[in-house]
């Protein structure tokens, strides 16, 4: 069980390291998010663009 508690103590580094490693979690999930909501929005549009250019085509002929 020693073990345990030393590495959760990092060396006397704890303060320092566990924020660190959870600010960086927080970034990493909200760069997904971010990523994940862009790709929809940019779906949608591009289907809004297709069926734009559709009834364009639609129109020509």
């Amino acid at each position: 069980m020693e073990g345990f508690g030393m590495f959760f103590e990092m060396g006397g580094y704890a303060g320092f390291v566990w924020p660190a490693f959870g600010l960086t979690a927080v970034v990493m999930v909200a760069l997904v998010v971010s990523t994940l909501r862009q790709l929809a929005q940019n779906r949608r549009r591009l289907e809004m663009l297709e069926t734009a250019q559709a009834s364009q085509k639609r129109g020509l002929k």
